[in-house]
């Protein structure tokens, strides 16, 4: 029985789905760090940028969101056919200092601001509508074609120029009265945002959704059985309302999390490696650029063969790597070096295995396929911070690296800058370093650095969290020996 796992009696809001016994998503959100998905700022234009076509737009936060021409509502809501409108820039559809109604798309990443769109989406549960959007879409999770027809044209029917509306999967299952209501109420929602934007005199926060809460809602609609199971009264009710399954309430003193064992899965989600039942492993190494899985058989052998252990093992570890992916909220560019295939159509096998495994996921995923080096790339789009940049921060020691530098490089380190103090009138030099690096020099090495740069040596001892060195002081040798005590 699947089951949605809820935690939300402390700051940290959290949601588990478990399906079949196995985790398949974990959903976290911070007060600090939450998603600004889909909230709504005025803005104003800061910067054309004519080259990228996009501007730079003030939305009062820390960074200005980026927004691409294709986005503007002006852009969208030309009449001129596509083809003429490519050829304009993005100047003849906005100029600097002009006040813009933005929705943010992506949440600011590390060194960039957010993605913007000019494009307003407000979300029903049957249909997201856009007062500016001029297009009618059908959830693709609606596979058949005639259901799919049938939604499209009761949504042309209701909208009106220049609205867009696109239909959720959940419209194939509710009568056209209900979705028109549902339009007249995101309509009048829409008026209300106008006027509250009319009362802003400077930029800022227009609309905030319960991003949690929407997801939450989100979640229960895609599930067809099983039960939903919170720790906050106050929920419980509020979900009973919008659930068609049962809610229940979890009082017990353990965290909920804990009682389900989900703690242990967000402590393997961030782990460097997973091991595989059959004693294979996965190695993820996540860059700013893009994450890298590499695939080890580990101490798994196979029955028959070679080829048998081969295609067992990356079996295990597509549907693994796909379960991962989604866990820990990888996103861009994946790059998953599976165990050398020399037959293409074991690849076509694995390929087809992924492609199934991946099915499960709500993000938008894209399988490029296998490089001529037997790597398999796929995007993810991306939207927030993985789980990792969530929870985790740099260490403070390696930066983030993983590495520090090694005392013998340290040691060479400090060589080369006490060279340069070789003409110094000075008799002596004082250095605090750790045991690591001073034990580098052996008495023959010390003789020769002093002789090198003409001063005598002293080292004063320090523990540290990684090999350092500090050059303290110059001085007479009798003077800095004194001050060692």
């Amino acid at each position: 029985m699947d089951k949605l796992v809820i935690n939300q009696n402390t700051r940290e809001k959290r949601y588990a789905i478990i399906k079949k016994d196995t985790v398949e998503k974990i959903y976290i959100e911070q007060p600090a760090a939450a998603s600004s998905v889909g909230d709504i700022f005025l803005g104003v234009v800061e910067k054309v940028l004519p080259g990228l076509n996009a501007v730079f737009v003030d939305i009062g936060e820390e960074k200005s969101g980026f927004l691409h021409r294709d986005k503007l509502a002006s852009y969208v809501q030309s009449n001129e056919e596509n083809a003429a409108k490519q050829q304009k820039s993005i100047s003849s559809f906005v100029h600097q200092g002009e006040k813009l109604l933005v929705q943010i798309e992506k949440d600011a990443t590390g060194t960039k601001g957010p993605r913007l769109s000019g494009v307003i989406e407000l979300k029903g549960d049957h249909l997201v509508y856009m007062p500016k959007g001029r297009y009618v879409a059908v959830s693709k999770k609606l596979e058949d074609r005639t259901v799919r027809e049938h939604i499209r044209k009761v949504g042309l029917q209701l909208k009106a120029e220049p609205e867009g509306i696109i239909m959720r999967t959940s419209a194939a299952h509710v009568n056209e009265d209900t979705i028109r209501q549902e339009l007249y109420s995101l309509r009048m929602e829409y008026k209300q945002l106008l006027q509250d934007a009319e009362r802003i005199k400077k930029t800022g926060i227009v609309y905030s959704e319960n991003t949690f809460f929407v997801k939450v809602k989100d979640e229960i609609q895609k599930m067809n059985d099983g039960e939903i199971i919170v720790d906050q009264l106050e929920l419980k009710n509020r979900l009973q309302s919008v659930s068609k399954l049962p809610v229940k309430f979890y009082s017990g003193r353990e965290n909920i999390f804990s009682a389900h064992r989900l703690e242990h899965e967000i402590d393997k989600a961030l782990k460097r490696i997973v091991w595989l039942e059959n004693g294979a492993y996965l190695i993820f190494d996540e860059t700013e650029a893009l994450t890298v899985i590499d695939v080890n058989t580990g101490k798994f052998s196979g029955k028959h063969n070679l080829r048998d252990t081969v295609i067992k093992t990356n079996e295990w570890a597509a549907d693994e790597a796909a379960r991962q992916i989604r866990l820990r909220d990888l996103a861009g560019m994946i790059l998953i070096d599976f165990i050398d295939m020399r037959d293409e159509k074991d690849r076509v096998h694995i390929l087809k295995r992924m492609e199934a495994a991946l099915h499960k996921d709500d993000r938008q995923t894209k399988l490029i396929g296998f490089t001529p080096l037997g790597i398999l790339q796929l995007t993810r789009k991306k939207t927030k911070v993985s789980l990792s940049e969530s929870l985790e921060q740099n260490c403070a020691v390696c930066d983030g690296t993983g590495k520090v530098l090694s005392a013998e490089t340290m040691a060479y380190r400090l060589e080369r800058e006490l060279w340069e103090y070789r003409n110094t009138d000075e008799e002596a030099v004082l250095i605090e370093c750790t045991n690591e690096v001073s034990a580098v020099y052996n008495e023959e090495d010390l003789q020769r650095l002093e002789e090198m740069i003409h001063l005598k040596v002293i080292f004063t001892l320090k523990e540290g969290d990684k090999p350092f060195y500090r050059i303290k002081r110059f001085g007479g040798l009798l003077e800095l020996k004194q001050n060692l005590h």
